[in-house]
């Protein structure tokens, strides 16, 4: 049996203070942030069309927008209507949109092979266009997208004006058509569009190889695969215990990460560790799996072993019933105690049901510093009528006897929606009763999940003014109240940052790791 050796604190007391102003002024961008590294990955076909726009345009972060044109656009039935939006600012695709009260379809000529589809939307009231009218469906060849679908209750239920949703689909031949038809039973009903990707990726990113042995498909017998025939849908990617990521800063293929706080039920004591001395070595996956500041930041459950073993770290996703997901989870030791086999083994429950009985990262990256990732396969059943279920993703340690360390990580999280023969459409969100007019909301907000606003310069500066004003307040702070900061119960939530500490170093100098506080 492996004893939890006594570690206390061995620094000067107000060294975690300056530990934590040091990580803070940092933290004013996102750590290890790529901005201006070679990207892992170049796309064959990358291209970002701007729907109803008549010359091309380039977005905040810098990367073009083609001009809406009939290179691209079919409008062999009834042309379609372009109108300019009342977004205010610069927010490019948003500004223009494509609208049609008949079917039309977007042609783009491009290599076979999996792609990543974005459509971008941003419901408003265009000109006779009514908000509320949009209801349309989506096809790419035999797949349907979106079936009956209202832009304007996403929106609502996201409490964002413009959003996209990220399709992969493998394309079979050179051409790749996107067909729009609007809800042929709803009087005056139309479709539109504001913005489209199609991004290229790596043929086994996120497809099974032919000679995949296939992942854990969660309480059944036979292993999952993700065939070239089925498409998917993103719905969640998450940092974990960072900061978002914006779609530049991704490997190359424009993803988006965003923060994990929105998503977290149970981890009021779980800390943040930083990596600010290993750099990631990616010997096990391709360094395009994901930005290397994922593998900087993680979530864990804490340093006190008698509070980890009665909890589970869990985030909760909200879904469509109906449909099988595959779940991707990225994992990177860095932590400095934690170098071999059996340091920290733990369990991972998705869905409520046990997915991984004895998690050991080490084991699986074959050392420290070198991200992994583990994928999963798991049904939500309907339940009568129901639209949604709560998906959830729990970790927990496991038994003593069979780690040196109770504890849990997570660096990353990634969820698709995969199709059922050929389907991917879900229902809309139900109406929200009482909705703001159109005219009182902000059209530069945007989705937490889907869109990562970009700060100027000017915020982190602020940034570090307010850590300084925060260094100085701890420093001379009353004694008792610093002191209390290391509960006897273990807890790490007792920095005034909040529910979470942000720790840049190991965890092991500020706090015990037998339970002792």
């Amino acid at each position: 049996m492996k004893n939890f050796p006594k570690r206390y604190v061995s620094l000067q007391k107000n060294l975690p203070i300056l530990a934590l102003f040091h990580f803070t002024f940092l933290h004013s961008r996102t750590i290890s942030s790529d901005d201006g590294w070679p990207k892992p990955y170049t796309p064959h076909d990358n291209i970002s069309l701007d729907c109803g726009s008549t010359g091309n345009n380039t977005d905040l972060a810098g990367r073009s927008w083609l001009a809406d044109s009939t290179i691209y656009l079919d409008r062999s039935n009834k042309v379609s209507v372009i109108s300019s939006s009342p977004t205010k600012g610069d927010s490019i695709p948003y500004r223009t949109a494509r609208l049609s009260r008949s079917q039309f379809s977007y042609s783009f000529t491009v290599t076979p092979g999996p792609k990543f589809i974005r459509l971008h939307f941003y419901p408003t009231s265009y000109q006779e266009f009514n908000r509320s009218k949009a209801s349309f469906d989506v096809h790419i060849g035999r797949y349907t997208l979106l079936r009956n679908y209202s832009a304007a209750l996403t929106a609502d239920d996201l409490k964002s004006e413009v959003f996209s949703r990220e399709f992969c689909i493998n394309v079979d031949d050179q051409k790749l058509n996107i067909l729009f038809t609007p809800n042929t039973r709803m009087p005056d009903s139309y479709a539109f569009i504001n913005g489209i990707e199609i991004v290229s990726m790596p043929n086994n990113l996120y497809y099974s190889a032919e000679d995949d042995s296939g992942f854990n498909f969660v309480n059944q017998v036979n292993p999952y695969h993700i065939l070239k025939n089925q498409a998917l849908e993103t719905v969640y990617r998450l940092n974990i215990g960072g900061s978002s990521i914006s779609p530049a800063q991704d490997t190359g293929m424009y993803r988006s990460w965003s923060e994990d706080d929105e998503y977290l039920t149970n981890g009021e004591r779980s800390v943040l560790p930083v990596n600010l001395r290993v750099n990631p070595s990616f010997s096990v996956i391709p360094n395009y799996s994901s930005p290397v500041s994922v593998y900087r930041t993680a979530r864990t459950m804490g340093t006190n072993k008698t509070v980890n073993e009665n909890y589970r770290l869990t985030w909760e996703f909200r879904v469509d019933s109906g449909f099988t997901y595959f779940v991707r989870l990225h994992f990177c030791e860095f932590q400095v105690e934690i170098t071999e086999p059996g340091d920290r083994v733990f369990q991972i429950y998705i869905d409520n049901i046990v997915a991984e009985p004895q998690a050991d990262v080490i084991s699986w990256a074959g050392g420290r510093g070198v991200p992994v990732y583990r994928d999963y396969a798991v049904m939500i059943g309907r339940a009568g009528t129901e639209k949604k279920r709560n998906l959830s993703i729990a970790l927990h340690p496991a038994p003593a006897w069979r780690t040196k360390y109770s504890d849990a990580i997570l660096n990353g999280v990634e969820i698709f929606k995969l199709s059922n023969d050929g389907n991917l459409a879900g229902p809309n969100p139900d109406r929200i009763p009482i909705r703001p007019p159109d005219n009182s909301l902000s059209p530069t907000t945007m989705p937490q999940n889907k869109r990562t606003t970009i700060f100027p310069i000017v915020i982190g500066v602020f940034s570090g003014y307010a850590a300084l004003s925060l260094l100085c307040f701890l420093i001379f702070r009353p004694k008792s109240r610093v002191e209390g900061s290391g509960s006897s119960e273990g807890s790490s939530s007792r920095y005034p940052f909040g529910s979470s500490l942000r720790c840049p170093y190991s965890y092991k100098d500020y706090y015990s790791l037998d339970g002792s506080g």
